[in-house]
């Protein structure tokens, strides 16, 4: 019961994104077309409640579910890495008409195809992890 809040919020997650049509793949693909604003205004509204959020967290030194406080470190600066990763997910996005929020909740939604990418995903994230040490950061 202690993880309910979780289940809560991502439940509260899911119904935002579709009522907001954010998983949807024709409003994705609108997107990558240029033939809509629609996403671009979520995306802006995601990137600055998030700004206001980490403010928050520096702000009252808030804890994580271990109890542990949240502490942001600066991240390097290499163009070429952003350039490639942004590109990577871009093309990603693009093509599955899903990031990786939208991919469960397409899931959840009744979109058997969405599992197929959440295995692409996560099959990704692992060779990632086996290829790490040998990419340049």
């Amino acid at each position: 019961m202690k993880f309910i809040k979780y289940i809560l919020a991502g439940t509260l997650f899911g119904i935002v994104m579709t009522k907001s049509e954010a998983v949807s793949w024709y409003r994705i693909q609108e997107m990558f077309r240029f033939q809509s604003f629609h996403m671009y205004g979520i995306i802006g509204t995601a990137v600055v409640l998030g700004m206001i959020a980490v403010a928050l967290i520096k702000k009252f030194k808030l804890k994580d579910i271990a109890g542990e406080q949240i502490v942001f470190q600066p991240k390097e600066k290499s163009f070429p890495r952003y350039i490639i990763g942004g590109i990577m997910f871009g093309l990603g996005w693009a093509l599955t008409g899903a990031c990786p929020g939208p991919m469960f909740v397409n899931l959840g939604a009744g979109y058997p195809a969405m599992a197929i990418v959440i295995i692409g995903a996560l099959l990704g994230t692992y060779l990632y992890g086996v290829i790490k040490a040998k990419l340049p950061h």
